[in-house]
């Protein structure tokens, strides 16, 4: 018995202890990994094409590192499961291949005139792809990555499911689901970690903001109105773009909704019918950004955002006046047909005008508050007097365009008329605008008599303004037209107080009376200090007709502290080496006289000559 315990005791002692082997957890800081390879390639400028160029050249070469290749010939994929991982790249690879279906779905997204039936299929097929991998992404994270890489890849997970269903049209509560687990996760995620980690949280739970509302407005949980949903839009990043093409769609439905209504066109009196869906589209779609423009929640924001707008109407009656124009070229022999055709190209093109004159006061506005500033101001380049007086030409060119453009009808309206006449006033301020920064050019360029002259002239000007606005056959609703113009540049201003729209003009004639004043006292200065400076310059020229105090460069005056440079504010040019240098005196090579070959007597060379032979009759005849 004792034998038999000690042969089992043998047998436990050489038997082997099973060490239970830990396997590494694996960590990605996965929203960092994405973020900046979609901002280092492409996605800074929505070039979704090179993202997913990028996505494909990276998994080639995650595939060569790993030696994970799918053979030579026939393609057969190797499957990537829990126990393939055994490297952190092989979890890269399929968060590089979920981003890349994506990318491709996105790049389908952002075609030109939007992607048609059977790209769609191709789009959403991409996007079930998407979510494939990142499903996967995330069950792999679970097993073989740490906690916060697996919290990460399940809110990864959760966005392209919610994506996915966002981009079908239905099922909205799911994907409000998906949305909300994604920003539940990046919110807590975001309270920990470095400082850049949780920014980028922050941002992306931003981002997920604008669709979860979007998905409760469609669930019905939400009391928003499409037309409220605008603002929601106003961020920038990758994961909006799905929603501001959602946004897009559902605001052109709501337009053509909203064109059934509209059947013409009023403009000066005249009453242009539209018949077709697509102007009528285009036209309340120019419409809308005016109201946003020009509204009071505009005050706030900045000139860029402005100028963009004003691209948006451009584009949006550029695409109006094609229709009409269209719609010319097939219309026929119908007379009446193309008379109204007519009349509403001319009402939308002169409207395209006054935008456009908008546009420009506009810049004149952001140009004049650049011109004003300190030349030492380095943030913003000072703006010169010669780019204001270019702005004012193109708004005396459009004043006049549009002037033409009104008048060139045979019966005329009151209105119109009316209408002719706020151009001419118009023109009337941009020309006295124009005089004056042109004589403020001519100012800073020292020319006293030539800008003495041009602000006397912009005086009259002026003057000849004020004289018309006050005449004018109906003074309030000119003003009102100047109050539409004047609105950007005086946020603040209101219709009833329009005329100081008048005030503005008797302070540029005040302004033109002050600098006529300084040019010339200014010019009467400088006529008294020429004397003055004629007779320094005389006691400074010696007998030799050279100064008695050269001037000398840095490179001649190393030993001595002096400046070399002028002052900054002035154009003195620096007085470092001379250029081109001066001309040295250089010796030439000495000329050689042969006078002694006249004088040689040279010996004869008869002897050694060639003498001819002579033949028997040469003997007789010489």
């Amino acid at each position: 018995m004792a034998k038999k315990d000690a042969t089992a005791m043998e047998i436990d002692e050489d038997k082997p202890v099973a060490v239970e082997q830990i396997s590494p957890k694996f960590s990605i800081n996965v929203l960092q990994l994405v973020k900046s390879a979609q901002m280092q390639h492409g996605l800074r400028h929505r070039d979704y094409t090179r993202y997913r160029r990028y996505c494909t050249a990276r998994l080639r070469r995650l595939y060569k590192s790993l030696k994970f290749l799918h053979g030579r010939g026939k393609y057969t994929r190797k499957a990537i499961t829990e126990s393939t991982v055994t490297d952190v790249r092989f979890l890269h690879i399929v968060l590089y291949m979920a981003e890349r279906a994506w990318s491709y779905a996105m790049e389908k997204k952002q075609l030109p005139d939007g992607p048609n039936s059977r790209q769609r299929i191709h789009l959403l097929g991409r996007l079930r792809k998407a979510v494939k991998w990142a499903t996967l992404f995330s069950q792999l994270c679970a097993v073989k990555g740490d906690s916060r890489t697996s919290l990460e890849a399940e809110a990864y997970a959760s966005y392209m499911k919610g994506s996915l269903l966002f981009e079908q049209d239905h099922n909205w509560q799911t994907a409000l689901m998906n949305f909300k687990n994604a920003r539940a996760v990046y919110e807590e995620l975001g309270k920990y970690g470095t400082i850049e980690n949780q920014v980028l949280c922050r941002e992306r739970v931003e981002e997920l903001e604008p669709s979860i509302r979007y998905c409760l407005h469609k669930v019905g949980e939400s009391k928003l109105q499409t037309s409220e949903l605008l603002d929601i839009g106003e961020m920038e990043g990758p994961a909006l773009d799905l929603f501001k093409s959602k946004l897009e769609a559902v605001m052109a439905e709501a337009r053509s909704q909203q064109a059934a209504s509209m059947t013409e066109f009023n403009w000066l009196g005249h009453r242009f019918p539209i018949n077709n869906a697509k102007t009528r589209v285009s036209i309340l779609k120019a419409q809308e950004l005016e109201k946003d423009l020009h509204g009071s929640p505009s005050d706030s924001l900045p000139e860029e955002k402005k100028l963009a707008m004003f691209d948006k109407i451009f584009s949006a009656y550029h695409d109006a006046r094609g229709c009409i124009r269209s719609d010319l070229a097939t219309a026929g022999n119908a007379e009446n047909a193309k008379d109204d055709l007519n009349g509403l190209d001319k009402a939308v093109s002169a409207v395209l005008t006054q935008r456009t004159i908008e546009r420009n006061q506009l810049l004149v506005v952001i140009a004049k508050s650049k011109f004003k500033k300190h030349r030492d101001d380095k943030v913003d380049k000072v703006t010169k007097p010669e780019e204001l007086v270019r702005l004012y030409d193109l708004l005396i060119q459009n004043a006049s365009d549009l002037s033409d453009l009104v008048s060139s009808g045979k019966n005329r309206n009151s209105e119109e008329v009316a209408f002719v006449e706020e151009c001419e006033i118009k023109s009337s301020v941009f020309r006295a605008e124009r005089c004056f920064y042109l004589a403020k050019s001519y100012s800073s360029a020292g020319k006293r008599a030539e800008a003495y002259l041009l602000f006397c002239h912009a005086r009259s000007l002026a003057n000849n303004a004020l004289e018309k606005l006050q005449m004018a056959t109906n003074p309030d609703q000119t003003l009102l037209l100047f109050f539409s113009l004047a609105q950007l540049a005086h946020p603040g201003l209101e219709p009833e107080n329009s005329p100081a729209l008048a005030q503005d003009l008797k302070v540029l004639l005040d302004i033109c009376r002050s600098s006529i004043c300084i040019e010339h006292a200014a010019g009467i200065m400088e006529e008294e200090k020429i004397p003055e400076n004629l007779s320094k310059r005389v006691s400074a020229i010696s007998l030799a007709g050279q100064e008695k105090k050269e001037q000398k460069f840095l490179l001649e005056t190393l030993d001595v502290y002096e400046s070399a440079v002028g002052e900054p504010n002035s154009k003195v040019v620096a007085r470092i080496a001379q250029f081109p240098p001066p001309f040295q005196a250089v010796p030439c090579n000495p000329i050689v006289l042969d006078i002694a070959y006249s004088s040689i007597d040279f010996p004869s060379l008869d002897n050694r000559m060639k003498k001819d032979k002579k033949g028997i009759f040469s003997r007789f005849w010489g």
